[in-house]
């Protein structure tokens, strides 16, 4: 006899229920701030320094006092300040050449920019116009303060972090080792690019999407390529995924098919719980641990596969890693389509924002059709049964937010 059916469980419940039992792995490594791209932050940032260390010019131009400023004054120029000397004093009554990024002198108060000037013969300046006090002078800690926290703990690093980090002298950061996520497929059907395509044979495309996202994630992958579908060789892949990872993905053989040996495998060689989601595209999660791993089966539909990794592995791999931040930001999007017939199941709509502001529909939804992925732009969050008419603000999850 077959089990009974279980009722559906909600996305947001599966997700507390994978935050639940994942934390973080606890273990820091420091790496040159060069090398720092995605990691996550172990520790703070502190700056030791104020960031700009002293006064200096937004402009090239000239440094004076404004005070000294009179309609058709000549200034005679009493010294020149590139970015990287260090100036003398101003004399009262005279200005001093400068550049951009260099520090403004003792004695000056405004920087006038050398388009608003005019220089006279014999070494001197005339400034044309009217002169405000301070302007185009960036002050000494302006953008940061010596202590100041400049990065959080928990803050995942991108390009402009690994900027700021390195402007306050920061050499080498305290980060979060990477997740060890080890990685397979299940299924005879598949079989890889390049190779020859029999008959009832597809292309591995789960490997290429899962992989791409795991690395972009940070992690450290495992690639135990593809398992055949036989009980004893998915619990032979399973107890080596066990002994390298600190967590075990897998797409396809979730199911409860004759040919799905993920669920008894897992079971077997640790423990499992067979969820089914009120997620579209998506439904089947496996959830469980092997040894001292966790273990996440997909299912095995690509776009299944993609959306259910974004939505429940992507948060729980940046837990992992102690991040501060799991979900992604949403915007409130104008709809430029229809969608009269909306599942029972919570959808993630793939859709592309378009030249007038609003959001296109890519025509064919089905979990199988990668190229939607590709083409949009991001994911629609709608809501169960809840119908979409031309003008409706949505829920936008922009790729951007996913898949990096």
């Amino acid at each position: 006899m077959s089990e009974p059916r279980k009722p559906l469980l909600s996305l947001d419940d599966a997700l507390a229920a994978l935050l639940a039992a994942v934390g973080p792995l606890g273990r820091g490594e420091s790496v040159s701030t060069f090398d720092a791209l995605g990691r996550v932050l172990a520790a703070d940032v502190v700056s030791q320094l104020d960031v700009p260390p002293a006064d200096n010019t937004a402009m090239d131009g000239y440094a004076l006092r404004a005070a000294d400023v009179a309609p058709g004054r000549v200034l005679s120029v009493s010294q020149r300040i590139p970015a990287g000397s260090v100036p003398v004093a101003l004399v009262p009554g005279t200005a001093a050449r400068i550049f951009t990024g260099a520090q403004i002198p003792a004695g000056a108060d405004s920087v006038v920019m050398q388009e608003d000037c005019e220089a006279v013969d014999g070494g001197g300046v005339r400034v044309k116009g009217e002169v405000r006090l301070g302007q185009h002078i960036r002050r000494r800690g302006e953008d940061v303060q010596q202590g100041a926290t400049v990065l959080a703990a928990g803050a995942r690093l991108n390009a402009a972090s690994l900027g700021l980090a390195a402007s306050v002298g920061a050499a080498w950061l305290q980060v979060a080792v990477r997740p060890r996520v080890a990685l397979f497929s299940t299924g005879d059907e598949l079989v890889m690019p390049g190779e020859p395509l029999k008959p009832g044979a597809i292309y591995n495309s789960n490997r290429f999407t899962l992989r791409g996202l795991l690395q972009a994630l940070g992690c450290e992958v495992v690639d135990l390529g593809i398992v055949p579908d036989k009980l004893d060789a998915t619990r032979a892949a399973l107890r080596e995924a066990a002994a390298r990872a600190d967590l075990i993905v897998t797409s396809g053989g979730v199911s409860v098919g004759e040919e799905d040996h993920l669920r008894p495998a897992v079971q077997a060689e640790g423990r499992l719980d067979l969820w089914q989601i009120a997620l579209k595209p998506g439904k089947p999660l496996a959830f469980g641990q092997v040894a001292e791993a966790f273990f996440i089966g997909l299912p095995g539909n690509p776009v299944s596969s993609l959306v259910t990794f974004l939505m429940l592995v992507r948060p729980v791999i940046l837990r992992l890693q102690g991040a501060a931040v799991l979900a992604p930001r949403r915007y409130g999007m104008r709809a430029d389509f229809h969608w009269p017939k909306p599942d029972r199941r919570r959808e993630f709509l793939r859709a592309r924002i378009n030249e007038a502001g609003g959001l296109d529909l890519f025509p064919n939804q089905s979990s199988g059709v990668l190229t939607s992925a590709v083409w949009g732009d991001g994911l629609v969050d709608n809501p169960p049964g809840q119908a979409i008419a031309a003008g409706d603000v949505v829920q936008f999850i922009p790729f951007t937010e996913l898949l990096a």
